[in-house]
């Protein structure tokens, strides 16, 4: 686990698998409100770095991301500086955004405007999408527990499942008996979706 030096108030850790160097995917992903980057990856670093990926987890620069707050701003400068080092250090076949809450609104947004980066986005209980632009069509996993007290699954979950799909968007929900938490066998789940289908095209640097 290494921690990136993009100045004061930037903390993004990034997780590399031990091996050889070769190419490998990249998740970067995103915790809810309050969280931290460590958090991120106690929900997915060890399950994507055994499958080979490159785990990037930033915590956000205020109490939540900058574009649930109002706008992109300083969380997307940071995000963009850390993938500027990632794909300089690493070659980065796919990318993969992702979250848990907070974290999963913003993965979809992010995914939604910079679908021809990202060829999927993994979303644990989103509240909904907030895409400044629409590019691309990444492939959109999600889940969502059915007794969520925190985000309603169908005012959540559901919704933005159906919207994308109607959007045109390739979606796989997944609905679980549970509450505002991250199963661990969806995560699982999500992974295997995401890195058991053919890599997309993708360009540097995130809107």
């Amino acid at each position: 686990m290494h921690t990136l030096d993009l100045g004061p108030h930037a903390e993004v850790r990034l997780v590399v698998p031990g091996g050889d160097a070769r190419p490998r995917p990249l998740l970067v992903f995103f915790h809810g409100a309050g969280g931290t980057a460590a958090q991120s990856l106690a929900t997915v670093g060890e399950p994507a770095a055994a499958r080979g990926a490159l785990v990037l987890a930033p915590s956000s620069v205020a109490a939540t991301w900058d574009l649930i707050a109002g706008g992109p701003g300083r969380d997307v400068a940071v995000l963009d500086a850390a993938l500027e080092q990632v794909f300089a250090r690493h070659p980065v076949p796919r990318v993969a955004v992702g979250g848990f809450s907070d974290g999963a609104s913003y993965a979809l947004s992010l995914g939604v405007a910079n679908g021809d980066l990202v060829d999927a986005v993994l979303a644990f209980s989103p509240g909904f999408v907030a895409a400044p632009a629409s590019h691309g069509r990444p492939r959109v996993w999600i889940s969502h527990g059915a007794g969520d007290r925190v985000l309603n699954v169908d005012r959540c979950g559901r919704r933005v499942s159906r919207e994308l799909a109607a959007a045109g968007y390739d979606v796989t929900y997944e609905e679980f008996d549970g509450g505002h938490v991250v199963p661990p066998d969806l995560v699982t789940a999500a992974l295997d979706s995401w890195l058991g289908r053919p890599a997309a095209a993708r360009r540097n640097g995130a809107r």
